[in-house]
């Protein structure tokens, strides 16, 4: 199967290269220039993951991630020039997935690429089993057809929060420490960069939990990490 991607970028040199090498990895790129013209593709085409500038023309990234998320939980893989936590804070709590800094590899990029869309599409089986859902208190988490339901309501999670709830709800009460947590979500070596993943608990209580500051399911544990306790 040949996974397509959004790329939107205003450099042409930058859009030019990437596309170049990710059409040599397989996959089919359409780009665009400027953020509104890359809102425009996401709505008129389907998508597997979409790499997204900040810094564009008309619309900028994080606008564009933010009326995306309105419609839909595609990965996105957000690029700047600017590495700052402060950059990556707004970027992930839009409802970003990942984060890379410019300048950076193509071998690189073309690795968060596939992981973004391995993350996205492992859910797509066509068997149902009833061990694929997992109910704990409210919280219904259909694992296969990557769906949150609380109590009736469904609940829009990006790839990355979804991750994380999968795994807690799997796990339940068992301790995962941040080291643990980012090679099982982002399946890489953590090097203490704790504001990626402060960022996506942050917005998962606020979708998961009543009271996000007193959270009942997802319980920090100072100094250690996340466990999920049985409602």
């Amino acid at each position: 199967m040949q996974f397509k991607i959004l790329l939107v970028e205003d450099d042409e040199s930058i859009q030019e290269m990437v596309a170049t090498y990710l059409t040599k990895e397989g996959f089919t790129v359409e780009t665009a220039a400027d953020g509104e013209a890359g809102l425009t593709k996401f709505r008129q085409g389907a998508f597997d993951l979409i790499i997204l500038d900040i810094m564009m023309p008309k619309m900028d990234g994080l606008e564009v991630v933010k009326l995306i998320r309105e419609k839909s939980a595609i990965p996105i893989l957000m690029m700047s020039a600017k590495d700052s936590d402060v950059d990556k804070a707004i970027g992930l709590g839009l409802g970003a997935d990942d984060y890379i800094c410019k300048p950076f590899s193509m071998i690189e990029l073309a690795a968060r690429v596939k992981a973004g869309i391995r993350r996205s599409t492992k859910y797509s089986a066509p068997l149902q089993k009833q061990d694929d859902i997992i109910q704990v208190g409210d919280l219904k988490i259909d694992i296969i057809n990557y769906t949150v339901w609380k109590k009736d309501e469904i609940i829009k999670l990006t790839s990355k929060e979804f991750e994380l709830l999968k795994l807690f709800s799997k796990n339940c009460n068992r301790v995962f420490t941040k080291a643990q947590i980012y090679q099982y979500i982002w399946n890489e070596e953590y090097y203490g960069d704790e504001n990626v993943i402060n960022v996506h608990m942050r917005r998962l209580r606020e979708k998961v939990e009543d009271d996000p500051s007193n959270p009942k399911y997802i319980k920090t544990l100072w100094g250690i990490g996340y466990k999920m306790e049985v409602i």
